[in-house]
């Protein structure tokens, strides 16, 4: 089945069928629906065959490959995720969500390299979200299929083990990539900062956006292994920080000892994500992308072929990433005999 939007009744059906399942939907939706092989989010925000789609009355639903056991569903608290990596499978990946705005939020995104066996295993996921006429009123919240429960100061894993001839791959879509300015790095871990280095000489960062007259649509880009990896601006409070020297405020943390660079212009935001798009290999079984590559093309936006799935407030391909579309793909392959 090809991930993508279905009526409540039809995202019931295949729950009870026994399928394995990643879902999202409005709050409202995903509250009653029966027990079984399930983990979900909120969000009501979509990317589907025809473009973003806003919708508050359907589910999205991605069916899992049939796995070689039952699927571990797990919940992880700020203290406890630091084991997540000892429940990965031996060949398989885990799936990861995360109520936006959570202390689990902040744990994770800036102690994700403290993790144990972070990459035991393909770890993929995203971060929950609301209607953004709701934020401050509403919170995220994550389900929990197994038990019924929902939580929006938890995060929910899904430990996928895999047949033998079968491999999980983690794909990522940027268009971005690190423009020609000069090299920012941050003092310490954070969602905030007040103070940088650029090419080494300490300055205010927000002295820095504005003298540059810099674009804070566009990202800050680090370069992991050859990887572009997005830092996107949430807000700029002038007052704000240490002393009211003023503060910027990140979608996902900046880490020190990390060269950040602006990404580069784009002449055509939707034609720069189509194309990096059309790199993407394999068929994905399951796609999440920030819901900021939609708003900067003028919400509803454009279809990016082939993937659907929900447009988050954050993706997680191993760390958070932003301004990214985060894919997973099951190939197969050859068992190793002996």
């Amino acid at each position: 089945m090809t991930p993508g939007l279905i009526e409540r009744d039809e995202a019931a059906r295949l729950i009870e069928s026994g399928r394995t399942l990643l879902l999202a939907a409005d709050e409202a939706l995903l509250a009653g629906l029966p027990q079984g092989r399930w983990i979900a989010g909120t969000i009501p925000y979509f990317m589907t065959e025809a473009g973003g789609v806003a919708s508050r009355d359907r589910v999205f639903a991605a069916v899992l490959p049939e796995p070689a056991n039952g699927p571990l569903i797990r919940s992880y608290s700020t203290e406890t995720l630091t084991g997540i990596g000892a429940n990965a499978p031996e060949n398989g990946f885990t799936a990861l969500l995360i109520p936006a705005f959570s202390e689990a939020h902040t744990a994770f995104a800036q102690g994700v390299f403290g993790l144990d066996g972070l990459f035991n295993a393909p770890l993929v996921g995203w971060i929950t979200g609301v209607a953004t006429e709701d934020i401050g009123t509403r919170p995220p919240k994550v389900f929990n299929g197994a038990t019924g429960e929902s939580s929006t100061t938890m995060a929910l894993a899904m430990h996928v083990s895999l047949p033998a001839g079968q491999s999980a791959k983690i794909g990522i879509v940027n268009p971005f990539q690190q423009g020609d300015g000069p090299t920012i790095t941050f003092p310490e871990a954070g969602f905030t900062a007040s103070e940088c280095a650029v090419d080494g000489a300490p300055v205010s960062f927000i002295e820095h956006i504005r003298t540059r007259g810099i674009d804070t649509q566009l990202p800050l880009v680090a370069d992991y292994f050859g990887t572009p990896i997005n830092v996107s601006i949430q807000s700029i409070d002038e007052a704000a920080g240490p002393n009211g020297g003023g503060q910027v405020r990140f979608y996902a943390p900046v880490f020190p000892g990390i060269a950040y660079r602006f990404a580069a212009p784009l002449d055509d935001h939707a034609a720069a994500f189509q194309s990096a798009a059309s790199d993407a290999r394999g068929e994905p079984v399951f796609a999440c992308n920030c819901i900021h590559n939609y708003l900067n093309t003028g919400f509803p936006g454009t279809p990016v072929h082939p993937f659907s799935g929900p447009l988050t407030f954050g993706e997680i391909a191993y760390v958070l990433v932003n301004q990214t579309l985060v894919y997973l793909t099951i190939e197969s392959v050859t068992p190793v005999n002996g």
